[in-house]
């Protein structure tokens, strides 16, 4: 194996000297080589992307815990009989009670009542995305989601409603759907203020990038009297 030769003061490159490396890229990156990727995925007409959805935890493991004692038990009580044992007493008082109850029974309308109740509010919460605190942002890239707190979104409106001449104070509240602002002026023209609250949060609600940017509710009245 060759030792590499040290440089000597005749080299055309000295020891200090920058040696440039090929740049490898992927082809039809920048040089039109290839088709481009599409800014946002396909499906989301300009950059729109859908709400964040819940990994509802503690449902699913309320309802898990449930189903897996009931099971237990009557897996339980199967066995019990299998082995000539007796059946629990609830289970065969309550296979006597549905035998014997009419439908049309109080505590059996109130008992279907209850588990409709239960299913409905299982099935709203398997088809409803939940994080309602989390406003979806405009999608540039594909493999890249981002989202806003409402909090968030509120507090960079209020400061920037205060930044408008004459409002003394400011409320901001942000929906999904609405944003709902509340100001004080203690000086100028109440129209005036509210004109230049209409514009200047305009621009402030659309420089969140938000997928759906809200409406505006912009609301402008006098400090009440003291005392």
């Amino acid at each position: 194996m060759s030792e590499p030769q040290g440089t000597r003061p005749g080299d055309t490159e000295s020891a200090g000297a920058t040696r440039h490396l090929p740049v490898l890229h992927e082809p039809g990156a920048d040089d039109g080589g290839g088709p481009e990727r599409p800014p946002h995925p396909a499906g989301e007409e300009g950059g729109r992307a859908g709400r964040f959805w819940s990994a509802r935890r503690v449902p699913a493991a309320v309802v898990a815990l449930l189903l897996l004692g009931l099971a237990g038990l009557f897996l339980y009580d199967i066995v019990s009989v299998r082995a000539g044992r007796p059946g629990m007493a609830w289970r065969r008082d309550l296979s006597r009670q549905l035998a014997e109850r009419p439908l049309d029974d109080t505590w059996v309308l109130v008992g279907a009542g209850v588990a409709a109740a239960l299913g409905l509010w299982l099935i709203l919460l398997a088809v409803t995305p939940g994080q309602r605190h989390v406003l979806p942002m405009r999608r540039t890239h594909a493999d890249v989601r981002a989202g806003l707190d409402r909090d968030a979104a509120a507090t960079a409106l209020r400061d920037r409603a205060m930044e408008v001449a004459g409002v003394q104070s400011a409320r901001v509240r942000v929906r999904r759907r609405r944003a709902h602002v509340r100001a004080l002026s203690h000086f100028r023209e109440l129209d005036d203020v509210r004109a230049d609250l209409d514009a200047v949060l305009g621009d402030a609600v659309r420089g969140l990038g938000l997928s759906r940017p809200p409406s505006l509710s912009v609301r402008v009245r006098r400090p009440g009297r003291k005392g």
